[in-house]
C-alpha cells in the first residue's frame, strides 16, 4: 500500500510488522528449524534478497520456504503454484489469510517476504530489510559450514551507509521514477538515480564488490535491482537514461554476481517480467508481457576477478539448488 503525493511523488508505505525471529526469543518468536515459513515471490526484488541470502547461508532446511506466484490482485498474493492452488504446508490459497490470523482488522501491505508461525498461521513479520540481517546473525546456528560473513562486525556501519544511500537512490529509486504521478517529481528521481548508479560504477571500477574484498549484504541489495532493470525498469520504469548492458563497469558486476552460486540460479525472469507488466495495469494498461530481452548475455565472461577479491572470504560456495526449489528451465539465463 503506497501512494503517490499531491506534488506526483510516490511514498512506499513503510508501516512493516517489525517483530523479530531471534536467537534468544526476545520477541516471542524464537529460532527454531522448521517452525517458521518464509513466503516470497520470485518476481519481487524485496523477497529476492532473502531467497539469496538464505540459500548463501544454507538456511533451506531451517527454514523452509515458500513461492507465491508472479502476480497478485488488489487483496494478496496467492500460492497458485502449488498443488490445488494452495500452500502444502499453510494450507492457505491466499497470503492475506496469515496477516489476517495475526491482525483481522489488517489494512497495510500484504507484502513479500513474509516469515510465518507454522503452527499459529499467523505472519511474524515483512519487514525485508531486517529479515536478511536476521538471516546473518539470529540464524547463526543453523548456517552451513563454510556460510559466508554477509553482515561482518568490522564492515557494518559501512554496509549500513551504503544500503541506506542504494535504499533512498536505486532501490526505491526505480519505483519513485516508474510511479511518479508528475513529470517533476519522475526527472527527481530519475537524475537521483543515475546520479547515484554513477557513483557506485565509480567505486566498483576499482572494487570487485561495494563494501570490502567479499560479498555482503550490500552486494545482495543492489544486485536484485540490477536485475531487473532492463527486463522491467529501463521501459516500463522508463528509467531510460541508459540499459544496464550500456553501463559497462555495473554490467561487469552484475554478471560477475549472476554467475555465483546462490545469485543467478534463484532468478526468475518469466516471474518478473509477468510482475510488473501484468499486475501495473495503470502503466501498462494491456498487459502485454514484452518477450525480450535476450538473457544469453548473462552468461558472458565478467572479468572481475582481476580486482581480486574472494566472493565466500574465508567460507565456500553454497551446495547446488535442491530440484524442488530450482528456477523451471527457460526462466533463467542458466543451463538447467
Amino acid at each position: 500500500m503506497s501512494y503517490v503525493n499531491p506534488s506526483g511523488e510516490y511514498s512506499r508505505d513503510s508501516r512493516y510488522l517489525t517483530n523479530r525471529v531471534t536467537a534468544d526469543g526476545r520477541d516471542g518468536f524464537p529460532v527454531e528449524p522448521g517452525r517458521y515459513r518464509l513466503v516470497v515471490s520470485r518476481a519481487c526484488p524485496w523477497a529476492s534478497r532473502a531467497v539469496i541470502v538464505r540459500r548463501l547461508l544454507g538456511l533451506e532446511s531451517a527454514l523452509p520456504m515458500a513461492v507465491a506466484g508472479p502476480t497478485h490482485d488488489e487483496r494478496s498474493w496467492t500460492f497458485n503454484l502449488d498443488p490445488g492452488n494452495r500452500d502444502p504446508v499453510l494450507g492457505i490459497e491466499r497470503l492475506q489469510e496469515a496477516y489476517l490470523a495475526r491482525d483481522p482488522s489488517y489494512d497495510r501491505g500484504i507484502t513479500v517476504p513474509a516469515i510465518v508461525d507454522v503452527p499459529t498461521g499467523m505472519v511474524v513479520t515483512n519487514d525485508f530489510s531486517q529479515i536478511t540481517i536476521d538471516m546473518s546473525l539470529e540464524w547463526a546456528e543453523y548456517h552451513r559450514d563454510g556460510a559466508p560473513a554477509l553482515y561482518p562486525s568490522d564492515l557494518r556501519s559501512e554496509i549500513d551507509a551504503m544500503n541506506e544511500a542504494v535504499f533512498k537512490d536505486v532501490n526505491n529509486g526505480v519505483y519513485r521514477a516508474g510511479f511518479a504521478g508528475a513529470q517533476e517529481a519522475y526527472a527527481e528521481a530519475y537524475d537521483r538515480l543515475f546520479a547515484r548508479l554513477d557513483r557506485l560504477a565509480e567505486r566498483l571500477e576499482a572494487s570487485r564488490y561495494l563494501v570490502g574484498d567479499t560479498i555482503t549484504e550490500a552486494d545482495v541489495r543492489l544486485f536484485t535491482t540490477l536485475v531487473r532493470f532492463d527486463a522491467v525498469y529501463h521501459g516500463h520504469f522508463k528509467c531510460n537514461r541508459q540499459k544496464l548492458t550500456e553501463m559497462p563497469v555495473l554490467w561487469a558486476y552484475a554478471r560477475d554476481l549472476f554467475q555465483t552460486p546462490g545469485f543467478g540460479d534463484t532468478v526468475d525472469f518469466d516471474h518478473i517480467k509477468q510482475h510488473y507488466y501484468t499486475v501495473h495495469r495503470d502503466i501498462n494498461p494491456r498487459g502485454i508481457v514484452p518477450v525480450g530481452p535476450d538473457l544469453s548475455s548473462w552468461l558472458e565472461p565478467h572479468d572481475r576477478a582481476a580486482l581480486g577479491g574472494r566472493p565466500f572470504g574465508d567460507g565456500t560456495p553454497p551446495m547446488p539448488t535442491v530440484p524442488e526449489e530450482a528456477v523451471p528451465t527457460g526462466h533463467t539465463a542458466l543451463a538447467p
